[in-house]
């Protein structure tokens, strides 16, 4: 009688859980199998999100199906996507939020935490299918035509990509970017904080700094209409169309039922070894990756998805039943930022530890409105054959 297969679970399918859940059907033997823990019907493409918020046309090619995750494995028929919402870890099941093939329960003998952190609408959607996030994003799309004057909240890469688009699309809308800091997207060096500034004056974006918004009780109103953002100095932001930009709130909801100090409570962030295992010596079978991970990398696809793969390495060598010893590495933070609809630019932090004192910096003008989806798309395993193709 054949043994049963093994479960290696991978939570979350974004970008770095994804790519953890690739590489672990790349590289184990066919006697374990990897189930991807996904509730959104669709791969949410979203770097396209800000863009797509104000862009018409585009907002239905931001959702990926998930059909071809799998297909270049060795072993594609193996592995699943559990279309479902983790609720409650224990150290051998994850509980769903709907059942994967007559279950609530999935057992493991590994799993990969990569559920990453939740931001303000348009940053993530409000739904898990792909029409309510089309409409979603059409509707938001129409409040930006609508409005003659928009504030937006939060001076980090969605907040500036946002105020960047607005102002090109719509030249003749008022645009204001507000930050409680000085200088914006903070992460990275000054320069960059420069280049956006540059850029804002350039396209007649307003800065409102050194001071943080004060955000009412559920939130900004959706929607336009006469709106203020009030500032803890005191100062008020008038204008029709507020969109928050600001914070991100960890996805560990589900783990906090394990015993131990697994969540950072001064970040809400799992505690990880450089092996990308859980801190905590009790779960060496559990992992976490990407923003999730408190590694103190920087929080971006890339390093994260480096990390899913040292942790695909470490739970193979597990499961051949060797040490996990390969360990993560850390880089200086780097990003490619949108500043409108072609305008662009690479950036990276000086790397001190070779002795860099300058950032890299190459500035681009090759963008498209569309943010060359097609290419997305194909790297999701899916060839685009017709417009059509972007509603599957």
């Amino acid at each position: 009688m054949a043994a049963a297969l093994r479960n290696v679970v991978v939570v979350g399918g974004s970008y770095v859980g994804l790519s953890a859940a690739r590489e672990l059907a790349n590289i184990l033997p066919a006697t374990h199998r990897v189930l991807l823990v996904e509730p959104h019907s669709h791969f949410h493409h979203l770097f396209a999100f800000p863009r797509f918020a104000i862009a018409p046309t585009h907002a239905h090619k931001a959702f990926i199906p998930f059909s071809a995750a799998f297909a270049a494995s060795p072993h594609p028929t193996l592995h699943h996507v559990a279309h479902a919402r983790a609720i409650a870890l224990q150290p051998h099941t994850l509980t769903l939020d709907r059942e994967w093939h007559g279950s609530l329960t999935l057992p493991f003998d590994y799993l990969v935490v990569a559920t990453g952190t939740r931001l303000s609408p348009p940053g993530t959607m409000p739904g898990d299918d792909k029409l309510s996030a089309v409409r979603y994003l059409e509707g938001f799309q129409e409040g930006v035509r609508e409005a003659k004057e928009v504030v937006v909240v939060g001076g980090g890469a969605v907040g500036v990509q946002m105020a960047c688009d607005v102002k090109e699309l719509f030249p003749g809308k008022r645009v204001v970017l507000v930050h409680s800091r000085e200088r914006l997207m903070s992460v990275y060096h000054g320069r960059l904080s420069e280049l956006i500034r540059e850029r804002f004056e350039e396209l007649g974006v307003e800065v409102v700094t050194g001071s943080r918004a004060v955000v009412p009780p559920g939130g900004f109103p959706a929607g336009v209409g006469v709106r203020e953002v009030r500032l803890q100095d005191g100062r008020v932001v008038k204008g029709e169309l507020v969109i928050p930009a600001t914070g991100q709130t960890p996805n560990t909801g589900f783990v906090e039922g394990l015993e131990g100090g697994v969540v950072n409570p001064e970040n809400g962030f799992i505690r990880v070894r450089p092996t990308m295992q859980f801190g905590d010596a009790r779960y060496p079978h559990m992992f976490a990756v990407g923003d999730i991970a408190d590694s103190g990398a920087h929080k971006a696809a890339k390093p994260g998805m480096a990390q899913a793969a040292v942790a695909a390495r470490n739970i193979a060598s597990m499961v051949a039943g060797r040490e996990a010893t390969e360990e993560m590495s850390l880089s200086p933070a780097g990003i490619h930022l949108t500043l409108g609809l072609t305008r662009n630019v690479i950036f990276r932090n000086p790397n001190t530890a070779a002795g860099d004192t300058e950032p890299y910096i190459e500035l681009k003008d090759d963008g498209r409105e569309d943010m060359n989806i097609e290419r997305v798309w194909t790297i999701r395993g899916i060839t685009v054959k017709s417009p059509q193709d972007y509603h599957l």
